[in-house]
């Protein structure tokens, strides 16, 4: 086991009716707020009135920006940031998905930055402050109301970077499952495979003597896949939406990668698809994921025999652990189709005439991956095992 430092400030407010606590959260960290959010469910849903209403009753002053967008865009970040200081904005108040909430982050970083925000996403530079952030969370996905990272799209060159800075960590959110009922069985698919993927990057390590951590990932994987079943059954299924809520978080907020070296070659890998293609990210992780599983496998058959195992049940072979090991991940595979998401390029009407480019831009600052080390020969064949 690996060094290491945990520390999570973000205060959880879990359960039913919570968003009507977003006021005297918020009242917490600023008394004049950027109210951010997509590109109008949560008025439709009758959200956006509870916020307001809970804003006002709190006596917070608040401007608003919406308009996020699926993997989102540089140019409504720089729009927030000249909004926050034209008007004295003290603090940010995501209401969304993971988006939302890393347009928000993203906002936050730039506006006591001189320079352009995007040199925090191209590692150019590193904010050493940021406004406070805090979050309403409508879609179970990215992690991104408890973590330190945010992920934008440039649209010039079609580039999606990262940003992993503590600065950003929200400082509160408000989690209730039941907003989560509307959803789109394709949106809660992609955000089950998008939380599903925070774990196996961790869970594919070259550190060993991790037991806790293993055995944590695992039974964070198998409660989203049993709930995953109840969910698409019964949508307002209270309990299977909390379990899936509660992983989401767990999945991406520290705890899971404490003492170990995670892998993160596979979401870097779909950063390009969904920078070019505009996929949604859960649904290029589903295509990617079984892909590089393949490819790796054979670096350390056993852990993938133990994932089979472990996560999918499969009986393991000691005399054939490869065959054990392909099981799993073609466990995996099933299970993403069986929630309706794409498993291949093909699927999800992405041709294979950009995958130089994808694995050119992959590759700009070195080889992807701590599992295994990838560079753009080894990028490009995950591609296209993935046709």
């Amino acid at each position: 086991m690996e060094n290491f430092v945990f520390q999570n400030e973000t205060r959880i407010v879990f359960g039913k009716g919570t968003e009507r606590q977003t006021g005297s959260e918020a009242r917490k960290i600023g008394r004049r707020v950027l109210l951010h959010y997509g590109q109008g469910s949560i008025k439709r849903t009758g959200l956006y009135d509870r916020v307001v209403s809970s804003l006002k009753d709190s006596g917070i002053e608040f401007i608003e920006l919406s308009g996020v967008v699926p993997n989102p865009r540089l140019s409504l970040v720089k729009e927030g940031i000249e909004l926050c200081r034209k008007h004295g904005i003290e603090a940010i108040l995501a209401v969304g998905g993971g988006s939302v909430i890393d347009s928000a982050k993203a906002i936050a970083a730039g506006v006591h930055y001189e320079g352009d925000v995007w040199d925090f996403y191209e590692g150019k530079a590193t904010p050493s402050s940021a406004l406070p952030v805090g979050v309403v969370l409508t879609i179970p996905a990215a992690g991104s109301e408890s973590s330190v990272g945010s992920v934008i799209t440039k649209e010039e060159g079609l580039l999606k970077r990262a940003l992993n800075t503590p600065v950003i960590r929200p400082k509160f959110a408000i989690l209730n499952p039941e907003l989560t009922y509307t959803l789109p069985p394709y949106q809660t698919a992609c955000g089950i495979a998008d939380m599903m993927a925070h774990i196996m990057e961790r869970y594919f390590t070259n550190t060993r003597n991790v037991e806790l951590t293993d055995r944590l990932c695992e039974a964070t994987l198998r409660t989203i896949i049993n709930n995953s079943a109840k969910v698409f059954n019964d949508p307002e299924d209270y309990n299977a939406r909390a379990e899936l809520m509660w992983a989401s978080t767990i999945a991406h907020n520290g705890l899971l990668n404490t003492g170990r070296v995670g892998d993160w070659a596979s979401h870097q890998i779909e950063h390009e698809l969904s920078g070019i293609y505009d996929i949604a990210h859960g649904a290029g992780l589903a295509i990617v994921f079984p892909a590089w599983m393949n490819y790796v496998m054979q670096h350390d058959v056993e852990r993938f025999a133990q994932f089979a195992s472990r996560v999918w049940g499969k009986e393991i072979n000691p005399f054939d652990m490869e065959d054990t090991a392909r099981q799993g991940i073609e466990s995996l595979k099933n299970f993403f189709s069986s929630i309706g998401l794409p498993v291949r390029l093909s699927e999800a009407g992405i041709p294979d005439d950009r995958i130089d480019e994808m694995a050119e831009k992959a590759t700009l600052d070195g080889p992807l991956g701590n599992f295994v080390k990838l560079g753009k020969k080894e990028i490009k064949d995950i591609l296209l095992m993935a046709k």
